[in-house]
């Protein structure tokens, strides 16, 4: 196939050419493997800047997205690549492969820098958040190998989707701390202060109130953002909240628990020791159900079935994907209605020819590089997840170029319940965002 580049998408792959480390913050459905590759290859065959390039992404995207796009556009034709996937043996043999790019998983980055010379001149990483945290084993193995490395491009379109704590890691690696400091405890001096704490141990950190202003300004020479609505026609998106509420008694169970953080169900005793656990069980039973010790689940309510229900009808045939969070949830809602799970390649294909009109996806399941926007038009949240990113990333399967119909998102909520304060905290979270990608967008026109 022919490309025919936007003008952002020629922007945004000659930046990438022009600088030896590019942060590269595309909206979803831009086309970041596009450019990214259009840049590689102008860069491998007409400057001879590069030799060896080694790209990290998901699994699913690392096997079958960065491939289907080389094999796609016919300016790529002459790039050998690699997929390095699979089982140990299968890895071996794709890196003795010759090529001129290789594409790992992430989950094999460490076994990678362990076993085999780093000889990469250039590595590009798909979703840079993959590395937002300095503990992980994937980040201590690269930052070691790093200094070898002649030009990094990191990818994503949710940099700071847990606020600006995400981003010194991501930017370590890319210029090795040159902008926001070489350890994390600069980071966190110069541009937070302790929040949350018991004595001496602090648990988190808020921003100074310029802390914001200041990154942006001390990453803007190599990083560009760009949002989807400024450049491409999008479809209109509708955000509807469904509420529920619990019966008084449902309710008065809930609350206990909340409280007492022991909730006795059916004689099954269930403890949340710590804040996390407490917080995952209050969104199972805002969405009905809750595990027991025995990983069975005793059923609460079925008011969000009930509402669930009512969307599907109002839908009036037209398809539905259902997002959940909780296995409970989607054995329950099998129970109801003739649901079709979205997990594999085919039901993917399915959905999109439209011979599935009523789907259930997990977020994780939604991810990366999956294209759903040619089967349907409505997504609803049965249970819903604090992860900004799986939540952007999830809608952004139907609401993406290409979409021929509004898309209408609808959140269930069980009313007075920890449902609210997850639909806050994605707000907040969203434009603390907002502002990062605004702060350091491209400064271009786009005719």
């Amino acid at each position: 196939m022919k490309y025919k580049p936007h003008k952002y998408q020629e922007y945004a792959s000659k930046y990438i050419e022009d600088h030896e480390i590019a942060a590269i913050f595309l909206d979803l459905g831009l086309g970041k493997t596009v450019i990214s590759l259009t840049a590689i290859n102008n860069l491998l065959f007409d400057s001879f800047e590069v030799s060896k390039v080694l790209i990290i992404a998901p699994l699913r995207v690392a096997r079958d997205t960065w491939k289907d796009e080389i094999e796609k556009w016919d300016h790529l034709s002459l790039l050998e690549y690699s997929v390095v996937v699979g089982s140990q043996k299968e890895r071996e043999k794709a890196l003795e492969k010759k090529a001129d790019i290789y594409i790992i998983n992430r989950e094999n980055v460490v076994w990678l820098i362990e076993n085999y010379a780093f000889n990469y001149d250039m590595v590009v990483i798909d979703e840079l958040t993959s590395f937002k945290s300095h503990r992980a084993k994937r980040f201590k193995a690269l930052i070691k190998v790093r200094p070898k490395v002649k030009r990094m491009v990191g990818l994503t379109g949710t940099p700071s989707s847990n606020g600006l704590m995400d981003l010194w890691a991501q930017f370590r690696l890319l210029d090795m701390g040159d902008r926001l400091g070489k350890f994390i405890s600069y980071y966190r001096e110069v541009y937070f202060k302790p929040d949350k704490r018991n004595g001496h141990i602090i648990y988190s950190y808020k921003p100074l109130p310029d802390s914001e202003e200041k990154i942006y300004q001390k990453i803007a020479d190599i990083t560009v953002s760009m949002k989807a609505k400024d450049f491409i026609e999008m479809p209109e998106k509708i955000i509807s909240d469904v509420k529920v509420k619990m019966s008084p008694k449902e309710k008065e169970l809930y609350d206990d628990f909340k409280k007492e953080m022991v909730l006795e169900l059916k004689n099954e005793e269930i403890d949340a020791v710590n804040a996390a656990v407490l917080s995952n069980k209050l969104l199972q039973l805002a969405s009905g159900a809750i595990y027991t010790k025995d990983k069975d689940y005793v059923v609460l309510h079925e008011k969000k079935l009930d509402a669930l229900e009512d969307l599907i009808e109002a839908a009036n045939g037209k398809p539905v994907l259902i997002v959940y969070n909780f296995k409970h949830d989607l054995e329950r809602i099998k129970k109801r209605f003739d649901v079709r799970e979205l997990r594999t390649s085919e039901a993917f294909k399915r959905w999109n020819e439209g011979e599935i009109p009523l789907a259930m996806i997990h977020p994780q399941s939604a991810g990366h590089g999956l294209n759903l926007q040619h089967g349907g038009s409505t997504i609803i949240w049965f249970s819903l997840t604090w992860s900004l990113e799986f939540y952007e990333q999830t809608n952004a399967r139907l609401f993406r170029q290409g979409q021929k119909d509004t898309v209408v998102i609808h959140h269930i909520l069980c009313e007075e319940t920890i449902d609210e304060d997850v639909v806050m905290a994605l707000k907040n979270k969203s434009k603390i965002q907002e502002a990062l990608l605004k702060a350091v967008k491209a400064n271009m026109e786009v005719g």
